[in-house]
């Protein structure tokens, strides 16, 4: 069984993850609360673990990795699109003022609040829904970061980010690449691509061609 701590010095540290912010996010948020029963004994294995419904939770490192390159500070406020089981947000929690997430399947976003309930985090919101549309109630926000790929990144999303923001996604569908696009004008973009991934596909509006109606 790999211990938290073999998780943190051989899957993030030996492969490069340095960020002190992060590495301390990722010791002090409990995997194994976010994991079934049935996967406890593998809670910290770098790999996607199943959660059940052909869902699973994220490998340590591709969270780990995320969060670093999207270099958080404290102050900021994040939207997360696609809130699984709650993992991610967690962890992202620990180095941000307050994070927004949203999970359009509903059995999903229930488990996440039950999984979140579980632990300390008080700066986690989520909600059931289409996370196409972003959540304009508490929009701009600093940063934001998708689990899930859409074919392209929605425009209600590079709306609700402020100018000096970044958003953090994977994007295609059979080839998928790590973006991130950082937003330097109201309508301008600057996008960098940090390498190949596999997530599953974003639902809902994006994949219905990303028709939106505002």
């Amino acid at each position: 069984m790999v211990t938290k701590q073999e998780m943190i010095e051989r899957q993030l540290k030996g492969r490069g993850i340095s960020d002190p912010g992060v590495l301390k996010a990722m010791e002090e948020v409990d995997r194994s609360l976010f994991v079934p029963e049935d996967q406890q004994d593998k809670a910290y294995e770098d790999r996607p673990l199943p959660i059940g419904k052909n869902q699973t939770i994220s490998q340590p490192y591709i969270v780990a990795y995320m969060a670093e390159q999207l270099q958080l500070q404290k102050e900021e406020k994040v939207l997360e699109v696609g809130t699984g089981c709650g993992y991610n947000a967690a962890v992202i929690s620990r180095l941000v003022k307050h994070v927004y997430s949203v999970e359009i399947i509903e059995w999903l976003a229930e488990l996440a609040k039950q999984n979140l309930a579980k632990t300390d985090y008080v700066n986690i919101t989520t909600k059931h829904r289409d996370g196409y549309a972003g959540w304009q109630e508490f929009s701009p926000y600093d940063a934001i970061i998708l689990t899930a790929a859409p074919s392209s990144i929605p425009k209600p999303l590079k709306d609700q980010l402020k100018i000096g923001g970044r958003i953090l996604a994977p994007v295609g569908r059979m080839n998928q690449q790590l973006v991130m696009l950082y937003k330097t004008g109201e309508e301008e973009f600057e996008e960098k691509t940090l390498l190949p991934v596999r997530f599953v596909p974003m639902t809902g509006r994006a994949d219905k061609g990303g028709s939106y109606g505002r």
